[in-house]
């Protein structure tokens, strides 16, 4: 027989517990374990608890917190007399120092940067290509107006323009969504906030009009205005100024200047400005050594752009003229004034100092606001910027800024040193005088292109502020460094030598 042969061996079945498990509980398996249950946590316990520290304080340790601290004050006294003569004796050799003479102390945050802070604009004006012509900030620091109008040309009777203001300080701040627009029938030429009531704000219009509006209302702000009476402006307005009363410190004239040669200062009187004084600057006033007399014929007023009032003396001014020379003038009575030019201009005659002309229109006059000084800054057509003493027709410093004209020119309230210049390139030049007196600090570029720059003004209470508006209706607010924002010591003294530097 064969040692292997095929055969069949009977068969096992063994059954299949888990198949039944899954059909029953239909489930679908790959693996004969049950279902695994996961989930993620943050720690590993069931309960939270918050606590400071992640160990349980102990009974004992709480109570020697809750203990009082063992001072041994015999001991310290002991001390304190052993070194009491050795520290007399330093505080007073400290004391007898002069190292921290003319040291000033400064906390705030110190950023050397000159940042644009808010662009601001309101697009229904710009879409009317209306240019800013003013800007002004009112008592508080935190409100910021603008007007809106044109400086080149303008039909009083048909142009309309705005006035427009935004609270810096407010949350939410919208730059192109003002807090307060007011409509005006006629292009408004310049801006005014009163000295002690934030709220008032003072406008000179093309139509030779004056107007005081109330920025705290919404419905009809017009508190004052002039109307158009014999005793208003014959010419667009290109300046206004709040000046206090000589006799009620507390309170403020309104005074404006325009092209009519005319210096006009106003008062509320029921419900309306009044006018209360002025004059008319013209060819019989002034001084006979001037060669501006040769200038204009006859009886003619001579056109005033600009005004400026020293805060020495609230009766002398400084007023700029289209002739190019800046002319310093007094409220006091001094002679007869120009006769048959309209019962307003019949007042006295106030120049007493006509100063070395420009190339061109006088644009601009600022007086420092620093009283011991007498200085004042001109700028104009010609692109240069003059540096005057009160005292002398000569300038101390004549500086050639721009190529094209400098709208404005503004000393800094804080720094003696420093002024700031609004240029036709769309530039807005810092000058600080002890850092170099030729040159600009600091020039920032404002307007897109050339479009120039017409109106720039410090804030006299958050004193890195600065504002320029410009011609493509765009106003800016410029964050200056603590170099321009902050006066160094001695820097007073600093200005009087070089004024005495270059007079001599």
């Amino acid at each position: 027989a064969a040692m292997f042969a095929d055969g069949t061996a009977p068969a096992a079945d063994v059954q299949s517990l888990w198949r039944g498990v899954r059909s029953t509980r239909c489930e679908v398996k790959s693996c004969q374990t049950g279902k695994i249950s996961t989930a993620e946590t943050a720690v590993q316990s069931h309960t939270r608890q918050d606590a400071a520290v992640q160990t349980d304080q102990r009974e004992e340790a709480a109570q020697g917190f809750q203990q009082e601290v063992q001072v041994d004050y015999t001991g310290l006294l002991s001390f304190l007399q052993k070194v009491e003569d050795a520290v007399v004796k330093e505080l007073n050799k400290n004391w007898k120092s002069h190292a921290f003479d003319g040291f000033e102390v400064n906390w705030r945050e110190q950023y050397k940067t000159v940042l644009c802070l808010h662009t601001l604009s309101f697009p229904e004006a710009q879409q009317q290509k209306l240019q800013v012509t003013g800007v002004s900030w009112n008592m508080t620091g935190a409100v910021l107006a603008c007007s809106y109008g044109h400086l080149d040309d303008g039909d009083w009777s048909t142009a309309k323009s705005y006035v427009c203001t935004w609270n810096l300080d407010r949350r939410g701040l919208n730059p192109q969504r003002p807090d307060l627009v007011v409509d005006v029938p006629s292009s408004v030429m310049c801006l005014a906030f009163h000295p002690s009531q934030p709220s008032l704000l003072a406008g000179g219009l093309f139509s030779g009009e004056l107007v005081v509006w109330d920025t705290s209302r919404t419905e009809d702000p017009v508190v004052w205005r002039t109307g158009m009476t014999d005793d208003t402006h014959t010419d667009p307005v290109y300046q206004v100024s709040w000046v206090p009363d000589g006799r009620h410190r507390s309170h403020a004239r309104l005074w404006s200047a325009a092209p009519d040669g005319k210096v006009l200062a106003w008062h509320e009187q029921d419900g309306h400005l009044a006018l209360a004084g002025g004059f008319t600057v013209g060819a019989p006033q002034l001084p006979h050594s001037t060669q501006l007399r040769k200038l204009v014929r006859g009886e003619a007023a001579m056109g005033v752009t600009s005004l400026s009032f020293s805060p020495l003396d609230p009766c002398v001014l400084v007023v700029g003229v289209e002739g190019g020379s800046p002319i310093k003038c007094s409220t006091a009575p001094v002679t007869t004034a120009l006769q048959g030019l309209g019962r307003c201009a019949a007042r006295r005659a106030p120049a007493e100092l006509i100063f070395a002309p420009h190339a061109g229109p006088v644009y601009s006059v600022s007086c420092s606001p620093f009283h011991r000084q007498n200085l004042f800054l001109s700028c104009g057509t010609d692109g240069q910027v003059h540096l005057h003493s009160l005292l002398q027709t000569q300038p101390l410093l004549s500086l050639q800024l721009s190529q094209q004209y400098l709208f404005c020119v503004r000393w800094s309230p804080v720094r003696p040193l420093v002024f700031a210049a609004a240029a036709g390139e769309g530039v807005v030049h810092l000058f600080d005088l002890e850092k170099s007196s030729q040159k600009p600090a600091v020039s920032m570029k404002q307007a897109v292109g050339q479009g120039p720059i017409h109106c720039l003004e410090f804030n006299s209470r958050q004193t890195q502020l600065l504002a320029a508006g410009d011609a493509t209706g765009t106003v800016k607010v410029w964050q200056l460094s603590s170099d321009f924002s902050e006066q160094g010591p001695r820097e007073l003294n600093h200005l009087e030598q070089l004024a005495s530097e270059v007079r001599d």
